[in-house]
């Protein structure tokens, strides 16, 4: 995400104490970049990323994950901000590499600080769990019910998580495997049958992350088949992902988010975003839920009687 490294003042003021302080290296505000289609960028590491250096060739962005950079290949698509801005690289390096941007809204279209970077065409090896998440998982193991496990590619993903767990005292908590790649949705059998290898466990499709990884005119098949598929291995779903949004940020939902809503009570769970109107969207989906779940089971309808006309 492209965002300027934190820094920290050289000298702390006492109280009413101001003799011979200096004050120094403030933290910089976070920028954004004003992007327009034919442009090139930087991307690299996040702590080397200075967007507003003049003296930089091109723009930068920062990536908080510096691993995934040296399997960037020419040729593959970059996408920003959920599918907002799009790119593809030119210039692949262990480092660093250079993205055109190919999609932008007309007369550009900014990108601010920390958003989220897709590669839906790299082949990312790297591993489930890194050194934080290894050194966080006693924490979480003694105090969490229950431990997500984000960008869940593979069934070695989750054996991992289950084997460290495993070493840890008292009981191991659930796993909440997030779909939320192409390459995960493609090895959903083999991750549920992983999931159902241990004693609870439940799957999150990631939806905004999966539109921009599978095309967002695949979204709904993809959420489809992972509802089949985990409604066969006796597995709950939370259905996540700007479900009203648009309510629980500005009050006011549009006709799709409705709709949207109550195809979300298929779903065990369905996760809200935060927002200024979250009271309101809370109880909007309630009463959206408690009306289909008289018409839906899961994917089964249920025909009751109509009484609306009644």
């Amino acid at each position: 995400s492209p965002r300027s490294p934190a820094t920290t003042t050289t000298e702390v003021l006492r109280a009413g104490d101001t003799r011979g302080a200096r004050l120094q290296a403030l933290p910089r505000e976070p920028g954004a970049l004003l992007l327009h289609r034919g442009m090139r960028l930087t991307l690299q590491p996040e702590r080397e990323a200075h967007p507003a250096d003049p003296e930089a060739a091109l723009p930068a962005i920062g990536c908080t994950l510096p691993q995934a950079l040296a399997q960037v290949r020419k040729g593959d698509r970059v996408w920003f901000d959920d599918g907002h801005l799009g790119g593809v690289v030119r210039r692949s390096g262990t480092r660093k590499v250079e993205v055109e941007i190919t999609h932008a809204r007309e007369g550009g279209q900014k990108l601010g600080a920390d958003k989220g970077i897709n590669l839906p065409d790299t082949l990312l090896d790297l591993p489930a769990l890194t050194a934080l998440d290894l050194a966080d998982l006693p924490a979480v193991a003694a105090h969490a019910d229950l431990v997500g496990l984000s960008f869940t590619q593979c069934a070695a993903d989750v054996q991992a998580l289950r084997t460290a767990l495993a070493a840890l005292p008292g009981p191991s908590p659930a796993l909440m495997l997030k779909v939320e790649t192409r390459r995960g949705f493609e090895a959903l059998p083999e991750i549920l049958l992983a999931a159902m290898a241990g004693p609870a466990a439940g799957v999150m499709i990631a939806r905004g992350d999966l539109a921009v990884e599978c095309g967002f005119e695949r979204l709904a098949e993809v959420q489809e088949e992972i509802l089949w598929a985990c409604e066969a291995a006796h597995l709950p779903v939370v259905w996540a992902t700007q479900v009203l949004e648009g309510l629980a940020k500005t009050g006011q939902p549009s006709r799709a988010e409705i709709t949207d809503a109550a195809m979300a009570g298929r779903a065990e769970c369905v996760m809200l975003n935060k927002g200024p109107y979250v009271v309101e969207a809370i109880r909007t989906l309630d009463d959206i839920l408690r009306r289909m779940q008289a018409h839906q089971e899961k994917k089964r309808p249920l025909l009751r009687a109509l009484k609306a006309w009644a």
